[in-house]
């Protein structure tokens, strides 16, 4: 059973709640939008998923439904009781803590290690720091399936030559190959955000698409965000300072390139 937009509203009354804005609450209210979420993460029985900004359960339950061991993160201790009240009688675990400040690698260890999917509606003001959270700290998540902001979610996903392609595309590449898979309407939402929602599927990468032993994951960051963050300049004047001149040559890459124009190996050649 998943909550129907008065399951909600009953929730919320009965334990005198309303959504935090300051922490991004919109509570997904459609029964077919939280099973369909869960079957495009392809979880089952054998699956170990962590769900980030649980809220009061609704992607829970529906996570649960599959027989998969889910362990539940929420922020907000006053939605906690009811969020506890509501998934663990169906064997979902809840954590309460911040996502952002957990240890989440150790958590994960403690509840047995192997591979974990991360299935979320996740906060639009920390979508994307959380994600890279994930990606950089939980080497255990191979899986996610997240909804975000459809801006942020087409930024995540783009190649090369796409409008959306930014830093956010070429670092969420080092670690993982990333899709949009679907839309998700306002409407199923209370409240009801100002932005349309989209779902991103990230599959992890066995090894990084730049070898790590050449260029670190922070070296890489650091060369991406200072190119794109004067992005209508050339990379010889972008990156001035940051890479050396002598280094397009050594990586063939043409010192007149912009941004946009290097994938992620060739952002790792130059960054090497």
């Amino acid at each position: 059973m998943t909550h129907s937009g008065a399951d909600i509203a009953q929730l919320l009354s009965a334990h005198g709640l309303r959504p935090s804005r300051a922490l991004g609450q919109n509570f997904v209210a459609d029964p077919n939008t939280v099973r369909r979420i869960a079957r495009l993460a392809q979880i089952g029985p054998d699956s170990s998923v962590l769900e980030f900004g649980a809220g009061l359960g609704s992607l829970t339950l529906a996570l649960a439904e599959t027989g998969a061991r889910v362990v539940a993160v929420e922020v907000d201790r006053y939605i906690v009781p009811a969020l506890r009240s509501m998934v663990e009688p169906v064997g979902a675990e809840v954590v309460e803590g911040d996502a952002m400040a957990l240890n989440l690698a150790e958590m994960l260890a403690e509840r047995g290690g192997g591979s974990w999917s991360l299935v979320a509606n996740l906060p639009y003001n920390l979508a994307t720091p959380l994600v890279f959270r994930t990606l950089v700290e939980v080497p255990a998540v191979v899986h996610l399936l997240v909804m975000v902001q459809r801006e942020v979610g087409e930024r995540m996903a783009a190649r090369v030559g796409e409008p959306a392609y930014g830093s956010v595309s070429v670092r969420v590449a080092y670690f993982a190959r990333s899709s949009v898979a679907g839309r998700i309407p306002a409407s199923v939402f209370i409240p009801r955000p100002r932005v349309e929602s989209v779902l991103v599927r990230l599959e992890r990468r066995e090894t990084p698409a730049v070898d790590p032993d050449l260029v670190s994951y922070e070296r890489l960051a650091a060369v991406v965000k200072a190119g794109f963050g004067q992005r209508r300049k050339m990379l010889r004047r972008s990156l001035a300072g940051v890479v050396e001149p002598e280094a397009f040559a050594r990586a063939g890459i043409r010192p007149d390139a912009r941004a946009e124009e290097l994938t992620v190996e060739e952002w790792g050649r130059l960054a090497q």
